[in-house]
């Protein structure tokens, strides 16, 4: 069986610890035998055309990290590992390749999940999963990946700071943010970050460096993210984001005019948006074009751009009701409750 290897060696029994380490370096070397199994390397394939030729080939477009979630053979992973792959390939510690499909992804959370087959006799012990929100500046934290390829390599350090703000792939703020200094290189991406329990706290996402390398300064996606946005693509293939059913103008056009919020370019009928009386941009008449509705706050949380107002979403569930300030015209700001519908839903 090709999981057969991976098998013994994740239930292996590790070699005795000497009795000179120390007990942070038996922690460590622990950690490492405990998670590597459930490490994967994830190799990127994209299909490109020869010169002057109609023929195909399958070329490396990069190549990243990730970790078996499940015992269904889930993988998760950065979106920006597996971004317009024709075929993904999933390696083990044991050496044996398996081509993954992708489930589902969150492009704003920049989080992946992609599933290989696995024997239903295979013996599979997940990564628990930390509560993030309980991180401390300056615990241990444990990395464990793939950098410039060489996979099942393991780098620490510790929680240098929380709640960070990180532009992500998405094209909005990933927030809540963990910064560490464990060393983290090109190929960490998707790659488990571990406290001294090796329980997962975060997932290697990004690093901040002038050169390319790690200068001691990357960021984590948070477990609690992970966890929510993960269980919610297993489920339905796509996560649930609670939404308005609206479209907005650029953010560049209210700075052009010298706005702050968020001007409504479409509003869908049906959605929470309309039903609360919201309006779009429209063309009157004589031409003109008369701005929509423009949001300037959600539950007296201020909204000064797409980025606020989809944070400030992204905060609530499905059926939660919130309260919206908006500004029509030249008119005073006016307040409408609105119930927040799935997205995928409203499409």
């Amino acid at each position: 069986m090709i999981f057969a290897k991976l098998i013994a060696l994740a239930s292996a029994v590790a070699a005795p610890i000497p009795s000179y380490l120390q007990p942070d370096e038996a922690n460590t070397i622990g950690v490492f035998h405990d998670i590597s199994p459930n490490v994967v390397n994830i190799s990127n394939l994209r299909l490109e055309r020869y010169l002057f030729s109609l023929d195909m080939s399958e070329v490396p477009a990069g190549s990243g990290t990730g970790f078996l979630w499940d015992e269904q053979g889930h993988v998760v992973t950065n979106f920006h590992v597996v971004q317009d792959a024709s075929k993904i390939m999933v390696s083990f510690k044991s050496g044996q390749s398996l081509q993954a499909r992708v489930v589902g992804v969150e492009a704003r959370k920049d989080i992946a999940v992609l599933q290989v087959t696995v024997p239903k006799d295979y013996a599979f012990k997940p990564i628990d999963v930390a509560n993030s929100t309980e991180l401390l500046v300056g615990q241990k934290a444990i990395a464990i990946g793939s950098p410039f390829g060489l996979d099942q390599t393991l780098t620490r350090g510790v929680v240098s700071a929380l709640g960070r703000q990180i532009q992500g792939i998405g094209g909005v703020t990933i927030r809540d943010m963990i910064q560490t200094d464990a060393s983290i290189n090109p190929g960490n991406s998707g790659g488990p970050l571990l406290d001294s329990r090796g329980y997962l706290i975060g997932m290697n996402t990004m690093i901040f460096s002038k050169s390319g390398s790690s200068a001691g300064i990357g960021f984590a996606v948070p477990s609690n993210t992970i966890k929510r946005i993960v269980s919610q693509i297993i489920k339905f293939g796509h996560t649930q984001q609670p939404g308005l059913g609206i479209s907005s103008l650029s953010d560049s056009v209210a700075a052009r005019l010298g706005l702050t919020g968020v001007i409504l370019m479409e509003v869908q009928p049906g959605g929470p948006a309309a039903e609360a009386g919201l309006r779009g941009t429209s063309r009157l008449r004589n031409g003109e074009i008369e701005l929509g509705d423009r949001i300037i706050t959600i539950d007296a949380r201020p909204i000064a751009n797409y980025d606020d107002l989809y944070n400030a979403l992204d905060e609530h569930k499905i059926g939660d009701v919130v309260t919206i300030t908006y500004v029509r015209g030249a008119k005073k700001p006016e307040q409408v409750k609105a119930r927040l519908a799935d997205l995928e839903e409203l499409r």
